[in-house]
């Protein structure tokens, strides 16, 4: 059997990233009917903390010897995880999970573009077409599923910056850099948020449901921080990024088992489309794969 890719096991750990964070998502939008934004998030930064500093030691991956480039890239990775968190969680509170979703399926775009840009990483014409292609399946959930571009859409425009910001800085690091290290300093970063919000609002006690329902948005965002930080140090940007769309499946599919939200054919069809090009883009990295691979030569 051949050995993977680098850019399919990036593709696999996104998929795996981005299903945990949007579980991670209905958790926190079921949440918001009992426990205030920043209360729940400073206490799901506690959990996610404290299973985070348990792993890097078991794991040995405290490193607080790195060089000062690699601090000064985790710390902007984190802000860019911290206005990510803020500017997503406001909009899901007050948005269908499957319409954030949906505006945050344009990362893709501005991942890759930005990793073109700032990177210098290539971007063939059919990864363009096919990210094109994926850009415009989302446009055909946005208009038919009535979010218009109000306040709290443009929160969710903003979280697409941030995560851009995060995701483009993580491939600067060196790979020496742990994982797991790099997704505890964005879990301190993200609960320290939290925390001062939670200054200025009311706190209000957690219900026996509630308490389950923040264990599971802990559990999943754990898994979503590890997948997320190990999936952009693999392969290249514009071929990885794409797979961020297998979150808008699964927000889709919980919009409508969890929350009663059904999509209309439209929806349905944007989201073909988007799974469509992302199966494109991997079987074109395989076939590439294999023209790669030397034919071993007779003797």
């Amino acid at each position: 059997m051949a050995p993977i890719s680098e850019n399919i096991r990036g593709a696999l750990l996104m998929m795996g990233g981005m299903c945990a964070y949007t579980v991670n998502d209905a958790f926190m939008k079921a949440l918001s009917d009992e426990i205030p934004l920043f209360e729940a998030v400073l206490w799901r930064g506690v959990g996610a903390i404290i299973c985070l500093l348990i792993m890097c030691r078991m794991m040995g991956q405290l490193r607080f010897d790195l060089p000062r480039r690699e601090w000064g890239l985790i710390t902007l990775r984190s802000l860019g995880e911290v206005g990510g968190t803020y500017f997503f969680l406001t909009a899901l509170f007050n948005m269908p999970i499957a319409n954030v979703s949906a505006i945050l399926q344009s990362l893709p775009l501005t991942v890759s573009l930005s990793a073109m840009i700032f990177l210098n990483e290539p971007l063939g014409w059919r990864r363009m077409a096919a990210i094109s292609i994926g850009f415009a399946g989302v446009l055909l959930i946005i208009q038919p599923g009535g979010a218009d571009f109000n306040l709290f859409s443009m929160y969710a425009l903003a979280a697409v910056a941030c995560i851009t910001l995060r995701d483009v800085v993580v491939r600067r690091m060196s790979r020496d850099v742990p994982s797991v290290f790099v997704a505890l300093i964005a879990a301190v970063g993200v609960t320290m948020l939290g925390g001062i919000g939670s200054l200025f609002t009311e706190t209000v006690p957690f219900t026996t449901k509630a308490t389950l329902q923040l264990l599971g948005a802990t559990g999943f965002l754990i898994c979503g921080y590890i997948f997320s930080v190990t999936a952009m140090r693999w392969g290249e940007i514009s071929f990885v990024a794409p797979f961020r769309y297998t979150s808008l499946v699964v927000a889709l599919v919980l919009g409508v088992v969890v929350f009663g939200e059904w999509p209309n054919m439209l929806t349905i069809i944007g989201a073909t489309i988007v799974v469509a090009t992302g199966l494109f883009t991997l079987y074109r990295e395989s076939r590439y794969r294999v023209r790669r691979v030397p034919v071993p030569s007779g003797r």
